[in-house]
């Protein structure tokens, strides 16, 4: 009867070890495609072509289950509201608007008042503003747990989405190349502002004559130029 007894317990304590072995694996094997995952997320945004249809599909999908599976949404959704932030900044710094500003064929369209030129270039500086400060706030710790901390996940998900996935964000030169480059363009549209300023306040004294801007002054046309040169 002992023999048969522990024979028994001796098989439950084999299946609790099985069971138990199932899931350690199955959890290595769920840590390791969520690794997999977003390493090609990242390649795919560092690659030297962008493909955002192809990242759009990777974001979407989940590769992972269980509790894995909300880590991955959760970096995910992330990963999305940044992406969007950073398309915004590029669709912007894109724009064919930003190098027409000065041209003589904007000059000829919209002048002598400019009243969809300096529209443009108000708006075009506070949506810089704004996504500038969108985007540093993403490279905080506060931020980029937001998106797991309400998750009520055992302890190791949020130490593995913020240890291996967030990281030392907040050291990230990334946020910091970016808002120089932001601050470069609304230090140029500061100068456009001023030129246009200029030609409103002189509208009276300036015409285009093939393709070119001429002054009815000398002293006009110089100080055109020097805050052309400004651009330098």
């Amino acid at each position: 009867m002992k023999k048969k007894i522990l024979i028994t317990i001796g098989i439950i304590i084999l299946i609790v070890i099985g069971v138990i072995a199932y899931f350690v694996i199955t959890d290595l094997q769920q840590e390791d495609k969520l690794t997999a995952e977003l390493q090609e997320i990242s390649n795919l945004v560092n690659s030297q072509d962008v493909d955002i249809d192809q990242i759009n599909q990777k974001l979407d999908r989940t590769v992972t289950r269980g509790d894995y599976a909300v880590v991955e949404q959760s970096f995910k959704q992330y990963l999305k509201d940044n992406f969007d932030v950073s398309i915004k900044i590029a669709n912007i710094l894109n724009d064919e608007r930003l190098t027409n500003v000065l041209t003589a064929e904007n000059y000829e369209n919209d002048g002598k008042d400019f009243v969809e030129t300096k529209n443009y270039i108000s708006t075009t500086k506070d949506q810089l503003e704004t996504y500038k400060t969108e985007y540093k706030e993403f490279f905080t710790e506060d931020k980029a747990m937001s998106y797991i901390n309400d998750k009520n996940l055992d302890s190791y998900y949020t130490d593995l989405y913020k240890q291996e996935l967030v990281g030392d964000i907040e050291n990230d030169n990334d946020s910091e190349v970016v808002e120089n480059a932001i601050d470069d363009i609304i230090g140029i549209l500061d100068i456009y502002e001023e030129v246009i300023n200029f030609l409103v306040d002189n509208q009276n004294n300036w015409n285009i004559q093939d393709d070119t801007i001429t002054f009815t002054s000398e002293s006009l046309q110089n100080q055109y130029n020097e805050l052309i040169e400004k651009l330098s």
